[in-house]
């Protein structure tokens, strides 16, 4: 994620691209990525419809068959019921209302028919509860009687609430809460979560042909036409539809040949809508926290333990940089704290000197113990950036005095003496940081800017004497707070100025002491300067003004004792000219160097320039 941040300036937008691509786990496994997801989706909803043929009366014309044949087998060849049998209609509706106007002469046929029927009823009513309520278990008189009085009086509550009335929610909820489980607070959230149900079940029409959806209507006729349950259900999904038409889709496309029964077609329906539902959650998706609204069960269900895990886990993201105090919510905005600015300018440092070669004895190990100080053999009180040299018994000396004698000895910063030091040498560092937009085209923007990051944790944990402003440069240059940086993006407009930069290092250096320097990273040769009035002035090839107006203002760092190092990326011809020109003014040092060695080149003559002041300053 340092990555993702340091390129593009934005946690938020780190967030999202990992939240796209997934992400390694610290025990080597690894988190799917919205990609993935969005990939097992339409595998598994292509799986559903390339199986499975919506031949939901299948299992119905089977068994009537099966039943006409049984009732030919007691009829004699001169019974008039047999040209009966033969002139049934061919479709299922029609079968079965002439059925049920048949003198059965089977009595095994008879009841055949009756629980076939019975079974049809009872499914068709436990398709309309179903789409009502996840509570209904039993489909007894009773539930019946009361689901449907349920349906009245919410189709009643919303004919209130369309002529402006109280539509009496809290009431309807005490009578008829144990329906919903899910406990809606409102009216909205409850027609929104029976809408969904209904969708499933218009899914299902839209899915059949013209004739299947004839039939399947005759049939309901027949056996619910008496029932005021079709009548309020038919009510209420009309007003599902008026008012949440985008809940209510198309139909699908089944290409197979496993044949689905009704109950079989309507938890494929049921599956297909979530998955519909949770493809458009994982392409809107724009922050972690919205991958909570997914059923994490439905998820397991559909597409495995595994993809259910990820999608957790990416859910938790921004929470679990909020709760380690590494990031904290700004409006709308995620931003780092200084905790997490830390962290990242440490994984930055301990990413580059674990890079540097092994043979570079002595520049990739960092001596904490008193390194740019000398012992003096007295004490004083601690104060921060201090090496912390405690003297035992004089600490534990001003813990008694301060808290009287006795056990435990309880210690309080004010008791920490450490033994006093004479301060050596002392750094003043600015980092010229190029935000041209050819950086990022040639992919130099990344690696100096976790060099900046690594620079700044450098000198903030083992030099905190030391002094470290930052510049970001284009076609103007302006300061940068540490807490900026991992924020900062290259400009968007045209040029590279060092003569800005190198007048507000000047600036910032004046009030400094110590050894003075300037780090400048960049990829290019002066495109832009100020004028007399201040505007910056681009041109592309460099004109004789741009380069002269930069060497007058190198000249005056000299002058003020500050040194120029360039730590150049993708030299030409051109450039290498005017920055050997540069040294030779300044008398700094030049590195031609690539992205992957970048950082060793930085780090190693920072130190190296600390390194040689110091014995400057001893042998001086």
């Amino acid at each position: 994620m340092t990555d993702e941040l340091l390129y593009h300036g934005d946690l938020d937008t780190a967030l999202r691209r990992m939240m796209q691509r997934g992400l390694r786990t610290p025990a080597g496994g690894r988190l799917e990525g919205l990609a993935d997801l969005l990939k097992r989706v339409r595998a598994k909803r292509e799986e559903i419809l390339e199986r499975h043929d919506l031949g939901v009366y299948e299992e119905i014309a089977d068994a009537l068959d099966q039943i006409v044949a049984t009732e030919r087998e007691a009829l004699d060849e001169t019974d008039p019921r047999a040209t009966q049998l033969d002139l049934l209609p061919d479709d299922l509706a029609g079968r079965v209302g002439e059925l049920s106007r048949y003198d059965f002469a089977s009595p095994d046929a008879a009841a055949a028919f009756a629980e076939l029927v019975e079974q049809l009823r009872e499914q068709l009513v436990r398709q309309a509860a179903e789409q009502m309520s996840s509570a209904m278990q039993e489909m007894t008189p009773e539930s019946i009687a009361r689901m449907t009085a349920m349906m009245a009086e919410l189709n009643e509550m919303i004919a209130r609430r369309d002529r402006g009335e109280d539509p009496r929610f809290e009431r309807f909820m005490h009578e008829y809460g144990d329906f919903f489980p899910e406990r809606p607070q409102s009216l909205d959230e409850l027609l929104e979560q029976l809408a969904r149900r209904m969708a499933a079940a218009q899914a299902l029409l839209d899915s059949m042909t013209p004739e299947q959806r004839a039939q399947l209507r005759e049939l309901s006729d027949q056996l619910l036409g008496d029932l005021d349950l079709r009548w309020q259900m038919d009510q209420l999904g009309r007003s599902m539809q008026s008012m949440m038409p985008q809940l209510f889709g198309s139909g699908y496309d089944f290409r197979g040949e496993q044949p689905l029964g009704m109950d079989g077609a309507m938890q494929a329906m049921r599956d297909l809508g979530e998955l519909d539902r949770l493809e458009h959650l994982l392409r809107t998706a724009t922050s972690p926290g919205q991958l909570s609204e997914a059923d994490l069960d439905r998820v397991g269900d559909l597409l495995g333990e595994d993809a259910a895990r990820s999608m957790e886990q990416l859910a938790e993201l921004s929470r679990m940089l909020e709760d380690a105090g590494l990031a904290r919510r700004d409006g709308t905005r995620l931003q780092l704290t200084p905790k997490g600015l830390r962290q990242i300018g440490n994984a930055s440092l301990r990413d580059l000197f674990r890079k540097l070669s092994a043979d570079k004895a002595g520049q990739h190990e960092l001596d904490r113990i008193g390194h740019g100080h000398e012992r003096s053999f007295q004490t004083k009180p601690y104060e921060f950036g201090d090496p912390f040299h405690l003297d035992l018994q004089r600490t534990i000396r001003n813990a008694l005095a301060r808290g009287g004698p006795g056990t435990p000895i309880r210690l309080h910063p004010d008791d920490f003496e450490v033994e006093q030091t004479e301060q050596l040498t002392r750094s003043a560092t600015v980092v010229m940081l190029d935000l041209s937009q050819s950086m990022p085209l040639r992919d130099n923007f990344l690696p100096a800017k976790k060099v900046a990051m690594a620079l700044h944790a450098l000198i903030t944990s083992q030099f905190p004497r030391d002094y470290l402003g930052l510049i970001g440069f284009a076609s103007l240059a302006r300061p940068i707070t540490a807490a900026m940086l991992p924020e900062v993006t290259w400009d968007a407009q045209y040029g590279t100025n060092m003569q800005h930069g190198f007048s507000l290092a000047r600036q910032m250096l004046a009030g400094q002491t110590g050894t003075k320097q300037v780090i400048m990273i960049t990829d290019g040769e002066p495109t832009a300067h100020l004028d007399a009035d201040g505007r910056s002035v681009f041109h592309y090839p460099p004109v004789t003004e741009t380069i002269e107006a930069t060497m007058r203002e190198v000249l005056r760092c000299t002058r003020a004792g500050i040194r120029i190092n360039s730590f150049v990326l993708d030299v030409n011809d051109y450039l290498r000219a005017f920055i050997e020109r540069m040294a030779a003014i300044n008398r700094g040092r030049v590195f031609y160097t690539t992205p992957d060695t970048l950082g060793d080149y930085v780090l190693v003559d920072f130190l190296e320039h600390r390194q040689r002041a110091q014995r400057s300053r001893r042998t001086g």
